[in-house]
């Protein structure tokens, strides 16, 4: 059976929730990643009004929609994030924001994530996909020079903070998938071994494979499938360019905005980018993930009614699936 591609609704929050599920059914997808900000999915008025879900998994029926993950970076961002300043203020629900005062901030970011887990088991849904936040993202250039105690300390900060939130996780059967991202705890490989060893390695926490954010970085998004197979819990479908190369384009993109070709790297529409796509879908055959493929639609120089559709008729033809148990033992039987 082929595996189903949903569509991530965070780039598509300004628009009404039912908007984006008719939008989404007409181009053919099977289902969406439900995004919980706009009026997509509001994780208070899922636990407080016991009608609020039912209302949802209407709207989904309407359109023939599934759903099989809810998604809440924005939130997530703040709850390890060192500073927290008017950047998280413009992406935080007024209620989580409050005074503005960090710590503050924090704990209430860490609430709403298991609020968040609690939301999902009651949407139906067994995977959070989201961000973690980091207190020593800003050291990544290691320059003052950062001493190691400095590094232990944010991952242990971490720990700390997430630990009790995956208990919680624990106690209603949902998993949380981190998105390997700059700016996060994990955001390559290395850093992504160093993360699962400051939690243990406890099952609750695994990784949304996103190969966006690994191609502009140098890294290689099969291998990292591969390396991590037992913790890919969740696909996210983005593509990336890198134009470096003219002597004048970096890979830290010098602050330009999104779209501006002097950058170094740039998100574009799947299939327009630098992954190896057949390579990755063969690799996530390999490990047997069976999950959701959701399209991550964020190319800023291309019209997004263009540029979704298109994308999923991309991976739709790309996405095959692995090959039947019975086909494996005929191909043994011929070959011996």
């Amino acid at each position: 059976m082929a595996r189903p591609i949903t569509l991530f609704t965070g780039q598509w929050a300004d628009l009404p929730f039912d908007e984006v599920c008719r939008l989404a059914a007409e181009w053919g997808y099977d289902g969406l990643e439900i995004a919980c900000w706009g009026d997509h999915f509001e994780v208070d008025r899922a636990l407080a009004d016991d009608s609020y879900v039912d209302r949802k998994r209407e709207t989904l029926a309407k359109h023939n929609l599934q759903v099989f993950a809810i998604s809440n970076h924005l939130v997530g961002q703040a709850v390890c994030d060192h500073p927290i300043d008017e950047r998280h203020q413009d992406i935080l629900p007024a209620r989580i924001w409050g005074d503005g005062e960090p710590e503050g901030v924090r704990q209430r970011a860490a609430e709403e994530i298991k609020d968040t887990a609690r939301a999902a088991a009651k949407l139906g849904v067994h995977t959070v996909v989201g961000f973690t936040g980091s207190s020593i993202w800003h050291t990544l250039a290691m320059f003052p020079p950062v001493p190691p105690s400095m590094i232990e300390r944010g991952y242990q900060d971490f720990a700390d903070r997430w630990n009790p939130i995956l208990d919680v996780f624990d106690e209603v059967g949902v998993r949380f998938a981190h998105e390997v991202h700059p700016s996060e705890i994990a955001y390559d490989y290395w850093t992504t071994r160093r993360t699962l060893e400051a939690i243990g390695h406890r099952p609750a926490f695994g990784l949304n494979w996103d190969p966006s954010h690994f191609v502009w970085q140098d890294l290689d998004p099969v291998n990292f499938i591969l390396d991590f197979a037992d913790r890919i819990y969740h696909v996210d479908c983005k593509d990336a360019k890198v134009r470096t190369g003219d002597g004048r384009r970096g890979r830290l993109s010098s602050h330009l905005p999104w779209a501006d070709l002097r950058r170094g790297w740039d998100f574009v529409s799947t299939g327009h980018g630098d992954v190896p796509w057949e390579d990755c879908f063969r690799a996530l055959n390999a490990i047997g993930y069976d999950g959701p493929l959701s399209i991550e639609w964020e190319d800023a120089g291309m019209d997004r009614l263009v540029g979704a559709p298109e994308a999923l008729q991309f991976v739709r033809r790309l996405a095959f699936d692995a090959p039947a148990a019975a086909f494996d033992a005929a191909f043994s039987t011929n070959r011996d």
